[in-house]
C-alpha cells in the first residue's frame, strides 16, 4: 500500500531511562545506515515492491535497509522487517500505525516516505535516499556547526518540526542521531515513537519513550509528550550542534533527568542572538516555550541577518529570500558513493532544502521541467515512431513529452524537430468524419461510478498512454519536490475517459491537491490530444478526470477536475496566453530545481537592473532588492511568474505598473530565451507579472505574454 511522509523508527526507553532489552532493539533507522552501498548478501531480495535492490545500506535488530532503485532510477532506501518480528501481531499493528502517522507529515527538511506495505509477508517501507552523516557523526568528525551553517541548521530543523506539528503529530525523539546533514540541508526523520495529537500512540503501555538527555521535564514527571516537548528537545539539539556538548551534561540517566527537571542549561559558546530562541525552547514550563512556527520565524530572521552581514551592510538579502540564504550559508560536504553512479534515469528526485518564507527555494539535485503548449505556441511533444520516451539528456533532467501512438509517415526526410517546438493540437479531430471518440462537446461531470468501474491499462496502447501521463506528471511534480504523489492511471472505455487518481493521503494540504489537479489535467490532456490526432478512428479516449483518495478504502474518490482533450490544453484569449491565480499559486511553491533557482535569481537581478537603467526616461526612483520582487515557476504551463507585494508602495500608480511590466518583459524574455537556446531541457517561455493592490488586498496581474526564442 503506497503512502508518504517520514520514516518512523526510534528507541523505546523504560520510565527511568534505562532501555529494556527488547525495546532497545529498535527498528533499524534509515538515517543511521552506512553512507556507502554494500554488496548484497545471499538471500537478499532482488526486488521489494516496485524497487530493484542493488545492495545493502545497513542492518539492525529489527530489519535490513537495502539500496534500491525505482523504475525511473530514483535512489531509495528500502527497510524490510525481519521475519521474526513480522510474525508478531503487535509489531505489525505498530508498524501499520507508523505508516499511517507518516502519511500526515509533509514539509521541508523531512525525508519523504515513498511507499510501504505493512501487510506484506515481510513488511517494508521505502524512503528517498538521503546521503550524509547524522549530526552526532558530523560533530564527532568535524566539530560543532558554526556561522551560517549553524543558523541554517536551526532554521531548517524548526521548519521541519513546524510541519510535523501542523500535521497533528508529535515526534518525541528529536536528537542528533535522528538528523541527517545532507548536502542539501538538514533532514529530520525517525518517528518510531511518534505520537498523534489525538492521543493515539505507537508505544506500549507503561513504557516511557525517548532518549535520556533529550526528554523534556514534563515527560519525566508525567509521561506527557506534546509539541512543547519536541521544542525542548529542539533547543537541546541546536545547543549541541553549536557547542558539541549536551546542555544538561551526560552521565547516568537519573542524574541527567534531575538536571533537566531542576537545573539550568549550559549555553556558553552559543552566539548571543541565538540564545534567545533556545532559552525560550528550554523553559521548564511547557506553556512558556516557543512554538515551532515561532522558532522557525525567529531563526529565519537570524539567518537572513547572517547572510546580510556576509554580503555587506548595504547589500541586503538576495531576491529569493531566506531560502536562498539557507543555500548560501549551508556548508556540509557531500557523500560520494560510486556504487550509486548508474546510467542517468529519465528523471531524478530533488531534495527540498527548506520552504522558509519565499518562492525561490534552496538547491537540490538536478532535475527538470516540462512545458505544454497549444495553438500557435510551442509544445513539448516528442513524436517518435515507437511512442516511447527518449533517454534523459546528459543534465539528468526529464525528457520532453513523448506522444503516444504511431507517428504519421513523413513525406520527406527532414531533421528531427526540437520537441519543445511541437504544438499540442487544439482540435485534434478536425475534419475526421467518423472518430472513435464520440463524446466531444459533452460537459457533464464524471460520475463516481465511472471512477469505481475504471480498470488499469489493458491494451499496449493504453499502457503506453498511461506511462506517458504518469511520467509527464512526475516530471512536473518533481520541480516542486512533490513527486511523492504517485498517480494511478485507469481507463473507462464505456465512458471514453482516462482517470488520474492520487492518494491515499487524508490530510494533504489543499495547495498540494491543486497542483496535483493541474498537473494531472495537463498531462492527460496533452497525451490524449496527440493520441486523438494520430489515431482518430481507433483511439476512443478523449475525456479525462483527476481524483483524490483519502484512504485505501475510499470508494468514491473526490473529483478534483475534468475536461476534454478536444478543447485545447492551455487557455488563451484571442490567441494570447494570460497568467492566472492558479499558475501564480503553483509558482509560489518553492522550486527544487537547480536551473530554475539559478535563473530565478539572475532574472530578478536583471529586472532590477533593467528598471534602474530606464529611470532617466521614466522618472522613477531606482529599485533595490528590498522592494520585494520575487519570481517562481509554474511547470504546468511553462511560465515564469513575477510578483511583488509592494512593501514600499512603489507600484501603486498605473504608470509605475506599466513601467514594471516593461522591465519584466524585457528582462524575463532575455533570460528565458537565453536559457532556452543554451539548454535543450529548458522549456519555460511564458511570463506574467502581478502587483499588490492596496484597495483589494490582493495581487492584480498587470501583464503577461510569451517570449519568442
Amino acid at each position: 500500500m503506497p503512502s508518504w511522509g517520514t520514516p518512523l523508527t526510534g528507541v523505546y526507553v523504560q520510565s527511568h531511562g534505562a532501555p529494556s532489552q527488547k525495546e532497545n532493539e529498535h527498528p533499524v533507522s534509515i538515517a543511521r545506515v552506512e553512507a556507502r552501498v554494500q554488496p548484497a548478501r545471499p538471500g537478499d531480495p532482488k526486488r521489494v515492491g516496485p524497487y530493484r535492490i542493488i545492495g545493502r545500506l545497513g542492518s539492525g535488530g529489527m530489519g535490513t535497509v537495502h539500496a534500491g532503485l525505482d523504475p525511473a532510477g530514483l535512489r531509495v532506501a528500502v527497510k524490510v522487517i525481519h521475519p521474526a518480528y513480522a510474525a508478531d501481531p503487535e509489531f505489525r499493528a505498530r508498524f501499520r500505525r507508523e505508516v499511517q502517522l507518516s502519511a500526515r507529515v509533509q514539509g521541508p527538511c523531512l525525508i519523504p516516505l515513498l511507499a510501504a506495505d505493512p501487510d506484506a509477508e515481510n513488511p517494508w517501507l521505502a524512503t528517498a535516499y538521503a546521503p550524509g552523516p547524522t549530526l552526532d557523526q558530523h560533530v564527532a568528525a568535524h566539530g560543532a556547526l558554526t556561522g551560517g551553517t549553524l543558523y541554517a541548521f536551526a532554521t531548517g530543523t524548526a521548519q521541519a518540526l513546524a510541519a510535523i506539528h501542523a500535521a497533528g503529530v508529535v515526534h518525541r525523539d528529536v536528537k542528533p542521531q535522528n538528523v541527517v546533514l545532507t548536502p542539501a540541508g538538514p533532514r529530520i526523520l525517525d518517528f518510531g515513537i511518534a505520537h498523534a495529537a489525538d492521543g493515539t500512540s505507537v508505544t506500549r503501555t507503561g513504557v516511557m519513550t525517548g532518549t535520556p538527555g533529550w526528554i523534556s521535564p514534563e515527560h519525566y514527571r508525567t509521561g506527557t509528550a506534546g509539541p512543547e516537548g519536541d521544542m525542548f528537545a529542539w533547543g537541546t539539539l541546536v545547543a549541541y550542534a553549536a557547542t558539541g556538548r549536551l546542555p544538561f551534561g551526560t552521565g547516568a540517566p537519573d542524574v541527567v533527568a534531575y538536571r533537566v527537571m531542576s537545573g539550568e542549561p549550559e549555553l556558553d559558546g552559543i552566539p548571543d542572538e541565538l540564545r534567545d530562541p533556545l532559552t525560550k525552547a528550554l523553559a521548564k514550563s511547557p506553556a512558556e516555550r516557543i512554538s515551532a512556527d515561532a522558532a522557525a520565524e525567529e531563526c529565519t530572521r537570524l539567518l537572513s541577518r547572517q547572510a546580510t552581514q556576509v554580503l555587506g551592510a548595504d547589500a541586503g538579502p538576495e531576491p529569493g529570500g531566506v531560502s536562498d540564504c539557507l543555500t548560501t550559508e549551508w556548508s556540509v560536504p557531500g557523500v560520494a558513493d560510486p556504487a550509486w553512479h548508474l546510467p542517468a534515469p529519465a528523471f531524478r528526485r530533488r531534495a527540498l532544502i527548506t520552504a522558509v518564507v519565499t518562492a525561490v527555494v534552496a538547491a537540490a539535485v538536478t532535475a527538470g521541467v516540462v512545458t505544454f503548449h497549444n495553438g500557435g505556441d510551442r509544445g513539448d511533444a516528442d513524436l517518435t515512431s515507437e511512442g516511447t520516451a527518449p533517454s534523459a539528456p546528459p543534465s539528468g533532467r526529464p525528457a520532453p513529452l513523448t506522444t503516444t501512438g504511431p507517428r504519421k509517415p513523413a513525406e520527406t526526410t527532414a531533421p528531427a524537430a526540437d520537441p519543445r517546438t511541437i504544438r499540442i493540437p487544439t482540435d485534434p479531430l478536425a475534419g475526421v468524419p467518423d472518430p472513435a471518440y464520440t463524446r466531444a462537446g459533452e460537459e457533464t461531470q464524471p460520475h463516481p461510478d465511472e471512477w469505481r468501474s475504471s480498470t488499469t491499462a489493458d491494451s499496449p496502447e493504453e499502457r503506453d498512454a498511461a506511462k506517458t501521463i504518469r511520467d509527464r506528471m512526475l516530471s512536473m511534480l518533481a520541480t516542486k519536490d512533490m513527486d511523492f504523489m504517485q498517480p494511478t492511471i485507469t481507463f473507462n472505455q464505456r465512458a471514453q475517459t482516462v482517470l488520474v487518481t492520487g492518494g491515499p493521503v487524508s490530510q494533504l494540504p489543499e495547495d498540494h491537491q491543486d497542483v496535483f489537479r493541474r498537473v494531472g489535467e495537463m498531462a492527460a490532456c496533452s497525451t490524449l490530444a496527440h493520441r486523438l490526432e494520430n489515431d482518430p478512428t481507433t483511439w476512443p479516449y478523449g475525456r479525462f478526470s483527476v481524483h483524490w483518495k483519502t484512504s485505501d478504502g475510499d470508494l468514491g474518490a473526490a473529483a478534483l477536475g475534468f475536461g476534454e482533450a478536444t478543447d485545447g490544453c492551455v487557455a488563451e484569449t484571442a490567441g494570447q496566453w494570460h497568467g492566472d491565480e492558479f499558475g501564480m499559486a503553483t509558482a509560489e511553491i518553492p522550486s527544487s530545481d537547480k536551473s530554475e533557482i539559478r535563473v530565478a535569481d539572475a532574472t530578478v537581478k536583471a529586472i532590477v537592473a533593467t528598471w534602474n537603467a530606464n529611470t532617466a526616461e521614466t522618472n522613477e526612483d531606482a529599485l533595490t532588492v528590498n522592494d520585494g520582487i520575487s519570481l517562481g515557476f509554474d511547470p504546468v504551463e511553462s511560465a515564469a511568474y513575477v510578483w511583488t507585494d509592494d512593501p514600499n508602495s512603489r507600484f501603486a500608480s498605473r504608470a509605475s505598473q506599466s513601467n514594471l511590466k516593461g522591465a519584466v518583459e524585457a528582462a524575463v524574455c532575455r533570460k528565458l530565451t537565453g536559457e532556452f537556446n543554451s539548454d535543450k531541457s529548458w522549456s519555460y517561455t511564458r511570463w506574467a507579472v502581478a502587483v499588490h493592490d492596496a484597495y483589494t488586498g490582493t495581487r492584480q496581474f498587470v501583464g503577461s505574454g510569451t517570449c519568442t526564442p
